[in-house]
């Protein structure tokens, strides 16, 4: 009996190892290259029941596991399957990226601060668009130290970089967690007062990708305001309320439920595409902000974070024409983007919290995805 009990011990441990040992991982040689020099690789992260891949290009996540309430795993963001796709891109350009130095919009390419003029390149419909021409997407990020569930990135943004003053340093960390969670640190210091609000930019879809629509997804959102966006999605200043709105998501709505309603905000966005300003509880800390429940296979992610701010887009720009990783067109409304972060259009706004950093400070920023299944 004894012998037994062991042998299906055996049997069953080695029936986990196989779930995670067969999973389609991309190879590390198709993200093998120098870019300006600097060596580009991929990393892949393994905690509790989730794995994930990472290039220090853009620091951008390639892929990510996860299970249904099945156990059966999907990868549930959209991205490429070698880096010459993403370096020579003619798709989605943030596809699983670090935005910044600025995540969002910059009215126009210009702001001024202490009563300095700075301009940058507009790069979205008369606008600076998540940092600029190169960003902090489109460079190698140095790895400070890779292991089995942890990568350490660091990147100096120089002074004049797209425009922005100050030699912004940053560091950068990527964390799984036994509790199923991708966790990232953003830590930054600069030289001259500048202004930051970094992000991350992965496209989810619970299905897996290419796998369907996201507007069958049910959303809640903890915020019970937004700010209100013009034609070429640049804040207004006004602080709106979402009561008796399709922005009012704090309690459980499909995506799709309202998307199609005869209101001006969703024609500006070409649906969500908006940020909602979180009911915090506390001025600092990490809270819950957002749950998104797939109900076909039961994922769930929920986004924790430090920070005013969410901005939701429901893949409204995909067009079908790139193709994905696994050879599936990335189409409309087939993916979401969770991104926390600041106001947006802030060096605009003085009504808005301040995104300035001068010498002396640390920027700091915390986001949680927590992966679960119901």
């Amino acid at each position: 009996m004894k012998k037994s009990l062991i042998l299906l011990g055996m049997s069953l441990l080695a029936a986990c190892g196989v779930q995670k040992t067969e999973l389609p991982l991309l190879p590390e040689e198709a993200f093998q290259t120098t870019v300006d020099g600097k060596p580009v690789a991929l990393y892949t992260l393994h905690a509790g029941d989730i794995t994930m891949q990472v290039t220090n290009y853009g620091a951008r996540v390639v892929s990510l596991w996860t299970p249904d309430r099945e156990g059966r795993y999907e990868d549930i963001v959209l991205g490429y399957e070698n880096i010459g796709r993403y370096i020579d891109n003619t798709g989605e350009r943030f596809l699983g990226a670090v935005v910044g130095p600025y995540a969002n919009r910059i009215a126009k390419g210009h702001f001024t601060l202490d009563g300095a003029e700075y301009t940058l390149p507009v790069n979205n419909n008369g606008q600076t668009l998540h940092g600029g021409l190169l960003g902090v997407d489109r460079v190698v990020w140095d790895v400070v130290s890779a292991s089995d569930d942890k990568l350490v990135l660091h990147y100096l943004h120089p002074d004049g970089q797209d425009g922005f003053p100050g030699n912004l340093d940053i560091e950068m960390t990527y964390s799984l967690t036994p509790d199923n969670e991708f966790r990232i640190d953003y830590k930054a210091t600069t030289d001259k007062p500048t202004v930051v609000n970094m992000s991350n930019h992965p496209f989810f879809n619970l299905k897996g990708e290419g796998n369907g629509t996201v507007l069958d997804n049910v959303m809640t959102i903890n915020a019970s305001h937004t700010t209100p966006v013009d034609s070429v999605l640049i804040p207004t200043g006004q602080i709106a309320p979402v009561e008796g709105t399709p922005f009012d998501f704090r309690e459980p709505h499909a995506i799709g439920e309202r998307i199609g309603a005869d209101n001006q905000q969703l024609r500006n966005g070409g649906g969500y595409d908006h940020n909602w300003v979180i009911d915090r509880k506390t001025e600092s800390g990490i809270e819950q902000v957002a749950t998104v429940w797939e109900p076909a296979s039961g994922r769930t992610i929920e986004v924790l974070s430090d920070q005013p701010g969410l901005q939701v887009y429901s893949g409204n720009f995909f067009d079908g024409k790139s193709i994905g990783k696994y050879g599936k067109p990335q189409r409309y409304r087939e993916s979401l983007a969770l991104e926390t972060q600041k106001f947006p259009d802030s060096p605009n706004h003085d009504n808005f919290p301040s995104t300035v950093l001068r010498p002396g400070e640390t920027y700091t920023q915390v986001c949680i995805y927590k992966f679960g299944v119901k």
